[in-house]
């Protein structure tokens, strides 16, 4: 396993990489993608311990996703059992993929607890339970919200991009996986920049638009029946393009995607 430097531009191709990938199998793929969001969505009903286990679990899926990518490449079927293939391992390797979970998890309670002191969230409470309109001050704290999350979530996700992958599939500890990880993101972050920067645009920035103009034409509700699949393919497509950035930054002998 070798580490490589890639241009810029890369974040681009990983992007075309990935809806190549997506074409492969678009059933399977969204299938994964719907199971997690659904998953996720009823562990928020149970308090604490939900959350933890998804917390815990997403090295796992994450793993299976990137198996999946494999799959398709291989003209495999997609099974949702591919999510659970880290467990299905070696005994050594689903003891470290756990431990990265635990590591996962106690990083977004720091991470959330550093945000609490950063931001007033007794002033976003009442946006979530109640139709209110939005105070200025209200707003800022969004606005904080956003901020200091994405700025407090990087270092985070330099550490567990590629960890779970070098753990499960390169058989490395959970320290050396998390170092590998970091260095590959930061060796390669001006081709990170430009795909997270692209996928920002792709995720935020047109749905907000779409959202915008049909408030205008005073079809609002009608713009989440618009909104929701677009923001599935593409939130299904970005995960397959993960699989894109494992390829260009660590080297090995499988098969070389498309440009």
């Amino acid at each position: 396993m070798k580490l490589n430097y890639v241009a810029p531009k890369e974040g681009y191709t990983w992007i075309r990489q990935g809806i190549w990938l997506f074409k492969q199998n678009p059933l399977g793929f969204l299938m994964l993608v719907f199971m997690y969001v659904f998953a996720a969505q009823l562990a928020v009903i149970i308090p604490v311990i939900g959350v933890f286990a998804v917390l815990l679990l997403t090295p796992t899926l994450s793993v299976g996703f990137m198996t999946a990518c494999r799959q398709a490449i291989q003209k495999e079927r997609i099974k949702p059992s591919v999510y659970i293939a880290a467990l299905k391992s070696s005994p050594i390797v689903r003891k470290r993929i756990l431990q990265l979970g635990l590591v996962y998890a106690a990083m977004i309670v720091l991470l959330s607890f550093i945000l609490s002191l950063l931001v007033d969230f007794e002033l976003l409470l009442p946006l979530m339970t109640s139709d209110k309109p939005i105070t200025p001050e209200a707003l800022r704290q969004v606005y904080l919200v956003l901020f200091f999350g994405a700025m407090l979530y990087v270092p985070v996700a330099m550490l567990m991009w590629f960890s779970p992958v070098l753990v499960a599939w390169e058989d490395m500890s959970v320290p050396q996986a998390l170092f590998s990880s970091a260095l590959a993101c930061w060796s390669n972050k001006a081709a990170f920049f430009l795909y997270l920067s692209i996928w920002s645009a792709i995720l935020i920035a047109i749905p907000l638009t779409i959202g915008m103009i049909f408030d205008a034409i005073n079809l609002g509700q009608v713009a989440s029946y618009i909104i929701a699949p677009i923001s599935m393919a593409g939130l299904t497509v970005m995960h397959c393009s993960f699989y894109a950035t494992w390829k260009a930054c660590f080297t090995d002998n499988e098969v070389v995607m498309p440009v």
